[in-house]
């Protein structure tokens, strides 16, 4: 539950903000132990839809990771034209649309105003700032550089995004598609098919319509179970992925997959070159800007080998030479970052990789969306195909023997 309340910091200082805390006697508490005393204490209960959520579990997943990427240009611009942080905080925080995000940025402000670090701040939300987010930012903050560590996250978040988002495009028409013919033949087999083969009962059918009134009957008296028995099975499968064996198998899948591996594996090394670039350059040591770039990525096959490379840096040994010797990298990335580390240039080498990676990766994109179109159209061409050859090969036979 959100309190809100008004307590005195000194004789004349009064402090007004919102607590959450499961009744009134621990919102005293809590207030209490930040050092202030308690004047008024009340729940807040929202008026509008633009007032602040009541409760952070009903909003959880709200804020889109876009509104952070705004958010985050926003604040450096305001920064960088000379505006305090606090006022910044409170102008963004007016401007939003989203409650939950208006909620966030409130407590941030006043976190602020109370002497935090606005690093320390945002780390009290891991769910909607990653720790690359916030060790950006407190370097930003430790280099007196927030406003262009704020650009330079920005900027990275853009990029993800338009990424993510053009592979979700290429996916859109041939999934469309995908369920508009799927549809189309349960349609025919349930519905259709019945009707039109009861004009050839007590008639000797060929094999491909006696297989299709067999798929028919299956369909129909069966259908439900199969249903059940699909989601029981995708759910059974959705729980093991989410333990670290079934993380580590469907890893260990998608790499060994003909063609779609190889894009998998260049669309994860390129995320973790452009990550490691832009937390060197933000001045982060290489060790610890590692061991942050790591949770980046979702292969668990090349987490792992990434987490032995960061063991043997630890130690003394080279990063580049660490990746070599392991199987998974390509000798393009692990030669580059070798160089990059004798030069002392390891954030550009890096950038190599990632811009190399990502060419590749848009490249194979667009070519497989472009086949994937025309393979699913001669895929329902078969399908439907199959099933009108199969409904007029008895009107055939029929016309043969009448002849």
């Amino acid at each position: 539950m959100i309190y809100k309340y008004r307590a005195k910091r000194g004789p004349q200082d009064i402090l007004e903000g919102t607590i959450e805390a499961g009744s009134e006697k621990e919102a005293v508490e809590k207030i209490s132990l930040m050092g202030y005393l308690p004047v008024h204490v009340e729940e807040f209960i929202p008026t509008s839809k633009t007032s602040y959520p009541p409760s952070r579990r009903k909003l959880y997943g709200k804020i889109k990771s876009r509104q952070i990427t705004i958010f985050s240009r926003q604040l450096a611009s305001l920064l960088r034209s000379g505006v305090p942080i606090l006022n910044a905080i409170n102008i963004i925080r007016e401007q939003s649309e989203n409650p939950y995000l208006k909620y966030i940025l409130q407590n941030i402000h006043n976190e602020v105003k109370e002497g935090a670090a606005f690093s320390s701040a945002l780390a009290k939300y891991p769910e909607i700032f990653s720790p690359l987010y916030i060790a950006m930012i407190r370097t930003g903050e430790d280099t007196g550089n927030l406003p262009e560590a704020l650009l330079r996250i920005a900027d990275y978040r853009m990029k993800q995004e338009e990424l993510l988002s053009r592979f979700r495009m290429s996916l859109a028409y041939p999934i469309l598609m995908a369920i508009v013919g799927l549809a189309t033949v349960v349609f025919m087999l349930t519905f259709v098919i019945p009707r039109l083969m009861r004009i050839f009962m007590g008639q000797e059918l060929p094999l491909p319509t006696r297989i299709l009134i067999s798929i028919s009957h299956c369909l129909r008296a069966a259908g439900l179970w199969i249903i059940l028995i699909l989601a029981i099975i995708i759910l059974v499968i959705r729980r093991h992925l989410k333990t670290k064996t079934g993380k580590l198998s469907l890893s260990i899948i998608k790499l060994r997959l003909p063609i779609l591996g190889d894009l998998m594996l260049k669309a994860e090394l390129a995320r973790f070159s452009r990550t490691l670039e832009l937390l060197i350059k933000n001045g982060i040591p290489i060790i610890k800007a590692i061991d942050i770039a790591i949770p980046v990525l979702e292969n668990e096959v090349i987490k792992n080998r990434l987490r032995q490379s960061y063991k043997e840096l630890t130690q003394g040994g080279s990063f580049g030479r660490s990746l070599k010797n392991s199987k998974i990298f390509p000798l393009f990335m692990s030669n580059l970052i070798s160089v990059g580390e004798e030069s002392g240039k390891l954030d550009e080498a890096l950038a190599e990789v990632a811009s190399s990676y990502e060419r590749d990766t848009d490249e194979a994109m667009r070519i497989m969306s472009s086949l994937l179109e025309p393979l699913m159209i001669l895929g329902m061409g078969l399908v439907v195909g199959f099933i009108v050859i199969a409904m007029l090969l008895p009107i055939f036979e029929i016309n043969v023997m009448a002849r």
